[in-house]
């Protein structure tokens, strides 16, 4: 059931091994979003890290389709996969 609505949607499932959070291709978002956000940081306060936060998924969403994300996407995804094989 999950199948054919992924294939009707051009969804590509990608199921990943327990306890595997680095094969799940979402997570190569959040490395990004820590940098940005998290990582050395000296946020005064949770809400001005909130906004640092708001700024950088604005900018992520604003450059989704530039052909520079869009490669370093399709490299992590096609690593990843070639992970999955080997094990």
């Amino acid at each position: 059931m999950c199948g054919r609505w992924a294939k009707n949607n051009r969804v590509e499932l990608c199921f990943t091994p327990t306890y595997a959070s680095w094969a799940n291709p979402v997570e190569a978002h959040f490395g990004p979003l820590r940098q940005f956000t998290i990582l050395n940081s000296h946020h005064r306060n949770h809400t001005a890290q909130t906004r640092a936060l708001h700024a950088y998924l604005r900018w992520r969403n604003q450059n989704a389709r530039h052909p520079d994300i869009l490669a370093a996407q399709r490299r992590e995804r096609a690593r990843i996969r070639a992970l999955l094989h080997l094990g």
